[in-house]
C-alpha cells in the first residue's frame, strides 16, 4: 500500500473527495488510485448550481493521469448522480476531468502541450495512448476552444485558398489579421462558402470590418460585395498575390526564349529559372556576378524581370494620387514591352486597379495569411497526410487557430 497522502497531492484531490487506496503493480508498470467521498455531500448540480444530495452513483470509472515515477497511473471512482428540482437526475461534475472525458484535465494538459509540438502518432507513443485517444484529445481540445471563441469576428480579414488534397480540391482560409491566427476554415473556395461564414457574423459582426486581404479571386470578391456594407471601400487586393502573378509572367518568358535560344544551339539560360525569381537584393552571392551579365544580356527575359522589378516601387507611395502617376508610367511600358505574360497580367491588375489602390488607405496584406499557409502545410507533412477534410480542417484549428484549447477543471491553479 503506497502513501495515500502522497497521491491526494500528486492528483491533486481536494475536499470531499479523499485517496482511499493506492495499488502498485510492478508487472504491469501502473499505479492504480482510488478516491471516494463521505456520505451526506451536497453537491452543486451542473446546471444550475443549486446544491443537491446525491440521487445514487455511477458505475466506477477510471481517468488515465500524468505518470508516477515512470509508471502509468490510472484514478478511479464512482461519480455521484444528483437529483435536482430542476433539472432532473445529472452527474456531479468531478474536479479532476472534464465530462465525458477517459483523463484527467492535467493529462489533457499535457497532452495538448506534446500534440502541439509533433504529429499524433509521435505523441501518442510518447504518452504512451493510441492514436484514436490522442486524436480524440485534439477533436476535443477544439470544439472546447470553438466554444470559448465566441463570434463577434475580427476587424481585418485575410482571405485565402489552401489546397487540401490532391487534384482541385481546396479550402478557404479566414485568417485574423491583427491576432495573426485562423479565424474560420471552410472545405470549399466558392461564394457561397464565404459568403455563409459571413452571414454567420451577423449584422454587428459585418459592421466591424474595416478591410478584407485577399486576391483577386471573384468568388471570394462576390461574397463580400453581397453581404458587407461599403465592401469596395475594404477589399485590398494583395500586393504579393500581385507579386507572384508578375513572377509567373516572368517564367514564362524566360520559359519561351529558353526553347528558342536552345533551338539555335544558345544555352544562355539554361540553368537560370530560379535566378529570375529572386528579387534584386536576395540573388545569393554566388550567382550574382552571373545574374548581372544575364540582366546585361539583349534578353526578353531581361527586360520582363526589370518591369517586374519596378512594379515594386508602386507599393512605396504614399498617396493615392502619386501611386497613381506611378501606375500610368509603369503599364505604359508593361504593355508596349510585346512580352505577352506581361501584358496579360498588367491588364489583369488593370481591370482591379480600384481595390489595388485600397491599399493606400488600409496599408494592409495578406502575409499573415501566408504565414499560416506555410505553417498549414508544415502540419500536413508533419502527419504525412489526414484521414479525412474534417481532420485537416480540426487540425489547422488546433494547430493554428489561437484557441484556448486546454480544460477547465486543473487543480492547484494550473492553467
Amino acid at each position: 500500500m503506497l502513501d495515500t497522502e502522497l497521491y491526494r497531492h500528486l492528483l491533486g484531490i481536494e475536499s470531499p473527495w479523499k485517496v482511499t487506496k493506492v495499488v502498485l503493480s510492478v508487472r504491469e508498470q501502473k499505479v492504480d488510485v482510488w478516491v471516494a467521498h463521505p456520505r451526506g455531500v451536497e453537491w452543486p448540480c451542473p446546471e444550475c448550481g443549486v446544491p443537491c444530495h446525491a440521487y445514487d452513483h455511477a458505475d466506477e470509472r477510471s481517468w488515465r493521469h500524468l505518470d508516477s515515477c515512470q509508471f502509468l497511473t490510472f484514478l478511479h471512482a464512482r461519480p455521484p448522480r444528483l437529483e435536482c428540482g430542476t433539472h432532473g437526475v445529472r452527474q456531479a461534475r468531478l474536479p479532476w476531468a472534464e465530462e465525458h472525458s477517459r483523463f484527467t484535465a492535467l493529462f489533457e494538459k499535457l497532452a495538448i502541450m506534446v500534440l502541439l509540438e509533433t504529429s499524433v502518432k509521435g505523441a501518442a507513443a510518447i504518452l504512451r495512448i493510441s492514436w484514436d485517444e490522442a486524436w480524440t484529445i485534439v477533436e476535443k481540445a477544439v470544439e472546447r476552444g470553438l466554444a470559448r471563441k465566441g463570434n463577434h469576428g475580427p476587424e481585418r480579414i485575410g482571405v485565402d485558398e489552401k489546397a487540401m488534397a490532391r487534384g482541385q480540391s481546396y479550402c478557404t482560409i479566414v485568417c485574423d489579421l491583427d491576432r495573426g491566427n485562423v479565424e474560420h476554415v471552410e472545405e470549399k473556395r466558392t461564394q457561397e462558402s464565404f459568403e455563409s461564414y459571413l452571414r454567420s457574423l451577423g449584422s454587428d459582426g459585418l459592421a466591424r470590418i474595416k478591410v478584407f486581404a485577399m486576391d483577386m479571386w471573384p468568388p471570394y470578391i462576390a461574397a463580400v460585395r453581397a453581404t458587407v456594407p461599403q465592401a469596395d471601400e475594404k477589399i485590398v487586393f494583395d500586393r504579393y498575390h500581385i507579386a507572384s502573378h508578375m513572377g509567373k509572367a516572368v517564367d514564362k518568358v524566360r520559359s519561351r526564349e529558353h526553347r528558342e535560344l536552345r533551338e539555335m544551339g544558345d544555352e544562355t539560360l539554361t540553368g537560370s529559372k530560379y535566378l529570375w525569381l529572386w528579387n534584386l537584393e536576395n540573388v545569393p552571392e554566388d550567382d550574382r556576378a552571373r545574374f548581372r551579365r544575364l540582366r546585361a544580356a539583349d534578353l526578353k527575359t531581361a527586360r520582363a524581370w526589370a518591369i517586374k522589378e519596378n512594379l515594386r516601387l508602386f507599393w512605396n507611395y504614399l498617396t493615392v494620387r502619386g501611386a497613381e502617376r506611378f501606375w500610368q508610367r509603369w503599364y505604359f511600358w508593361a504593355t508596349h514591352s510585346r512580352l505577352t505574360p506581361v501584358i496579360k497580367v498588367a491588364k489583369m491588375i488593370k481591370r482591379h486597379l480600384p481595390n489595388v489602390l485600397t491599399y493606400f488607405r488600409h496599408h494592409v496584406t495578406n502575409a499573415t495569411a501566408e504565414g499560416l499557409n506555410s505553417l498549414i502545410e508544415t502540419v500536413r507533412k508533419r502527419a504525412a497526410g489526414f484521414r479525412s477534410k474534417k481532420h485537416f480542417k480540426t487540425a489547422i484549428y488546433f494547430h493554428c487557430g489561437g484557441l484556448n484549447l486546454y480544460p477547465t477543471q486543473l487543480p492547484h491553479g494550473n492553467v
